[in-house]
């Protein structure tokens, strides 16, 4: 049982207008052409590691990075640098310029129970001697 009249024309060929098609391709063509960046390629950029050119007695020391650690212990917070410990900001800062390679930068550990106060200090202390970047790192308990 057929239910409409209209007959099916089968000659009738679809067209469709592919102008508008090659206008669109060509527009995200160009939109991908202008908004890439090109990256250096691996050959050309500079290295991370830098090295200088020292005498051959250079021991590991020399390579072990600048760790301020703020600990609080009997109810007194004070900075730790290696085994010195300093009650004030002003010794920590004076130590700390006497390193050679600041512009390898500066960590400062606190301990949780060290106040915020502190660990400010000892980030301020570290860019006071020159080291070019101090990072935090989170005391870890050991």
């Amino acid at each position: 049982m057929k239910l409409s009249s209209h007959k099916a024309n089968r000659s009738t060929k679809i067209e469709l207008s592919m102008s508008s098609m090659i206008d669109v391709v060509f527009l995200l063509l160009i939109f991908f052409m202008v908004t890439t960046t090109f990256r250096k390629t691996e050959r050309e950029l500079d290295p991370a590691v830098k090295s200088q050119q020292r005498s051959s007695n250079t021991s590991e020391s020399d390579f072990e990075p600048v760790i301020v650690e703020v600990v609080a212990a009997d109810g007194r917070t004070f900075y730790r640098l290696g085994t010195a410990v300093f009650a004030t900001d002003a010794e920590l800062i004076s130590t700390l310029r006497q390193f050679d390679r600041t512009e390898d930068g500066a960590y400062v550990k606190v301990s949780d129970a060290a106040q915020f106060g502190f660990a400010a200090a000892a980030m301020q202390a570290c860019k006071a001697a020159g080291f070019s970047a101090v990072s935090y790192i989170p005391w870890d308990g050991a």
